[in-house]
């Protein structure tokens, strides 16, 4: 009799997934969004990183202006992905939101993006990862699919407190965690690398003035994880980016996927 034979099967390597949340920012000098588009497009890790923006095409301080809405255009013409964060003056919470006031801001941020970029949008992120079955539903009604996240760089606090002593603690932690996922074959292959999505926020002035520094992270803990990178670690073509992007999206509000730190529990 011959013998057994053992079939395992490698995960493809890893691919991160660069994502901005809250933007674009609104200042006329030492805008945080400029910069930060200015390091993916020349940095020393991957010259010409894409990366998926998700805007808030009416807040008062940012996508509501002419500043706002002429950078969220200059994502579009550089290569990233816009997609949507909210289309209200403020950062609302979704959950919280009548269904009325909810489908009026999904219908009026797709008609922004649609109107700035010339495409609508295909993916949107609740603010505070704030999202139930409804929220879902009405997402997926105007052709949305709700990406969220697998490492956060917990950057979200732009007032006081804005910057952080933990980043490579931090992202490691979340990669270790990550890795699990991926070793045990449960996360989606796209275009023979494993996406793995990021998240950032563009209007924190601390994170546009460490990106790069960010950049060597990501790359140093997956070494020291040994979580094999692709051969190009970063996206650099918009339409591989949307299409991993949408493969790592939340199919049904049954599946509840690991929210960053905090955020799981409190809505989980």
């Amino acid at each position: 009799m011959a013998p057994a034979t053992t079939i395992t099967t490698t995960p493809a390597p890893i691919r991160f997934l660069l994502s901005f949340d809250d933007g674009p920012a609104a200042a006329s000098s030492g805008n945080s969004t400029v910069r930060i588009l200015e390091t993916l497009a020349q940095n020393g890790q991957q010259p010409g990183i894409k990366a998926v923006f998700f805007t808030q095409t009416r807040a008062w301080h940012g996508g509501g202006t002419d500043v706002g809405r002429a950078l969220i255009r200059r994502e579009h013409d550089d290569g990233h992905l816009v997609a949507l964060h909210s289309a209200t003056t403020f950062h609302s919470n979704h959950r919280f939101m009548s269904g009325q006031a909810l489908d009026e801001s999904m219908q009026d941020g797709v008609a922004d993006l649609l109107a700035i970029t010339g495409v609508p949008p295909s993916l949107v992120r609740p603010p505070f990862w704030a999202y139930n079955a409804d929220t879902l539903l009405t997402y997926h009604a105007y052709g949305l699919q709700m990406l969220l996240t697998d490492l956060n760089a917990n950057d979200g606090k732009i007032y006081g407190i804005n910057w952080s002593w933990h980043k490579r603690a931090n992202m490691l932690k979340h990669l270790a965690e990550t890795r699990v996922r991926w070793a045990a074959g449960r996360m989606p292959e796209v275009d023979g690398a494993t996406p793995v999505v990021v998240t950032f926020h563009d209007v924190n002035t601390y994170t546009a003035r460490h990106l790069e520094e960010y950049l060597e992270i990501l790359v140093d803990v997956a070494r020291e994880l040994d979580v094999p990178l692709a051969a190009r670690p970063f996206y650099d073509n918009r339409e591989e980016l949307e299409r991993a992007a949408l493969a790592s999206t939340v199919a049904d509000a049954a599946s509840r996927p690991q929210l960053p730190g905090f955020w799981n529990w409190l809505w989980q």
